[in-house]
């Protein structure tokens, strides 16, 4: 087993188990890039060297020479040593405090950062551990803290999987409500619009038609795919590979008549078509093609649409 990114206790009142915890995620990219000298087609060395550049402080620095600091004021900096952080006096860099239980709907996905997989420490620790996760998956709930690690204080969501042949838990790193930018900025000027009966009836249908069991194995990176290809054409010398230019619609369809279009053609074997186009994404990825080819105009306003865009 890998070793863990975090071992501690995990609190609630007067209940504490020991536990570890372990990323759950990896990044797969093979790809590396360095940085060349366009000229030489040599590879490009970073060195660590002082702000003072005059004298002896151009030199690379060692390592070893290299400490944190914080700029108090301008141009002054107080240094902060290893040590200074590693005898900070927080709790929760062994222990991680539930303070309070939510039900999972509650939490905002936006909150959600990054997985880990949450084991007991070792068997002394299994039966509570084991009470502690059966109660979270039943009552459907999951359990917020906090934690410290990797430089800073995290906000931790703890929860059971729903499946029960998993016996382990899991651990949400969550943002802080301080970090997320406020959406009114972003959502403010969008004006709220009459919706059509009829076509909300039809983007119903087109979203059911659609719908399926979620499988992750269904979806892959094919940008690393497209960058491995690009890589083996340059080594070989040979041209390198270039998307074919998105398919420009000429015809101008107006909401209702895309909306009516896309269900029957979902309904007369979309899904077929869908996978002869050589498609890897799923229906999300049909549901974006067919977005690109459409030019959705509201009704009786075509003519007037196109000739500005003419005049533009």
């Amino acid at each position: 087993m890998a070793r863990p990114y975090w071992s501690g206790q995990i609190r609630i009142s007067l209940v504490s188990f020991g536990v570890q915890m372990f990323p759950a995620t990896e990044a797969k990219s093979e790809i590396h890039f360095h940085q060349l000298n366009r000229k030489t087609g040599e590879r490009i060395r970073h060195q660590n060297v002082s702000g003072n550049v005059s004298g002896d402080d151009s030199d690379p620095l060692d390592k070893e020479d290299i400490v944190k600091g914080y700029e108090y004021s301008k141009g002054e900096f107080v240094m902060i040593e290893p040590e200074d952080i590693e005898n900070l006096r927080i709790p929760s860099r062994q222990t991680l405090d539930i303070a309070q239980f939510v039900k999972r709907d509650e939490v905002d996905p936006t909150f959600f950062e990054k997985p880990y997989f949450v084991a007991p420490e070792n068997p002394s620790q299994n039966e509570a551990f084991a009470v502690v996760r059966k109660a979270l998956q039943a009552t459907g709930k999951v359990g917020l803290g906090k934690i410290a690690f990797g430089g800073r204080e995290h906000l931790v969501a703890i929860s059971a999987p729903e499946d029960d042949k998993l016996l382990g838990m899991m651990a949400y790193t969550m943002r802080y409500a301080e970090e997320l930018r406020d959406p009114d900025e972003y959502f403010g000027s969008i004006k709220r619009v009459a919706i059509d009966d009829d076509q909300f009836t039809l983007a119903k249908q087109l979203i059911q038609q659609r719908s399926s069991a979620f499988d992750p194995e269904k979806y892959k990176d094919e940008y690393e795919a497209a960058l491995r290809a690009m890589v083996e054409a340059k080594v070989k010398h040979l041209p390198s590979p270039k998307s074919a230019p998105a398919a420009k619609s000429t015809k101008v369809v107006n909401l209702m008549d895309a909306l009516r279009k896309s269900v029957q053609g979902d309904a007369g074997g979309g899904a077929v078509s869908q996978k002869k186009s050589g498609m890897k994404s799923g229906a999300a990825a049909g549901l974006i093609g067919r977005a690109k080819k459409l030019s959705l105009v509201p009704p009786k306003k075509t003519a007037k649409a196109t000739k500005k865009r003419a005049s533009a």
